[in-house]
């Protein structure tokens, strides 16, 4: 498996692996700056490839932040391996995830991270988004980086398939295809909320860790899966109570 390299947004770079067993891409950011930033650090058996891709850009040592959406195997799995690689490195992370999960799991303390707060990378500013339980995950969060609006969106509008690295194309057809398979998406009275709040800043590009890079019309996407997602809601609340005597 050889991990792709694109560039997205200036001094942005998708690096992609399709696993063709799984059906499903697992993509990273690389965020080029003083202070270079990866976002998402991916399982550790691909850590050999996408350190290979990140080394394509710049030298791996000088990463200084390691950050990701929640913890889960592919985005985190390889965590303690980029910390070893990179001397200066830290996980940044949301406070809450910090404190239940990553104090414990890295090795070297992390950095905890409010809702709104800003990691100025010198060239690059990326701010921490908390979106608990959006798609998934108490500790769940997204990064904005504000001077390309590029939002790093982990799981939402995750597809299964190869894909290209940047598209128009529909992005919820798929998504909610694949959720029919997976359940994955947590299911709340907050999940439309949220991506609307995100429809609200008006990102210009969409880094998907499960799929293509969207360059569309992003608010309007996001609009559009929340708007799905409510209406699955009212279903599956339709259904718990049953018919109306």
């Amino acid at each position: 498996m050889e991990t792709q390299v694109t560039e997205i947004a200036p001094n942005i770079y998708r690096l992609s692996t399709y696993v063709s067993s799984s059906n499903i891409l697992f993509n990273q950011f690389l965020i080029e700056a003083e202070e270079p930033l990866l976002f998402h650090l991916g399982p550790r058996a691909l850590f050999p490839s996408v350190s290979a891709a990140v080394r394509r850009v710049l030298p791996p040592e000088r990463l200084r932040w390691l950050t990701f959406g929640h913890v889960e195997a592919d985005e985190c799995g390889a965590m303690n391996s980029w910390l070893a690689t990179a001397p200066h490195a830290q996980v940044a992370h949301g406070a809450l995830g910090c404190l239940v999960s990553v104090n414990d799991l890295a090795d070297r303390a992390p950095r905890p991270l409010q809702d709104g707060e800003v990691l100025d990378l010198g060239g690059k500013r990326l701010r921490r988004i908390e979106t608990p339980h959006v798609p998934h995950g108490w500790d769940a969060g997204l990064l904005l980086e504000e001077s390309t609006g590029t939002l790093l969106c982990g799981d939402l509008f995750t597809a299964l398939g190869d894909a290209p690295a940047l598209t128009e194309q529909d992005l919820v057809g798929p998504a909610l295809a694949t959720e029919d398979r997976a359940l994955a998406t947590c299911l709340t009275p907050a999940t439309g909320p949220t991506l609307r709040a995100l429809a609200a800043l008006r990102p210009r590009t969409l880094g998907l860790m499960h799929g293509p890079s969207y360059v569309g019309d992003c608010a309007q996407a996001l609009n559009d899966l929340a708007a799905a997602y409510d209406e699955r809601l009212d279903a599956a609340v339709a259904r718990m109570r049953g018919p109306r005597h």
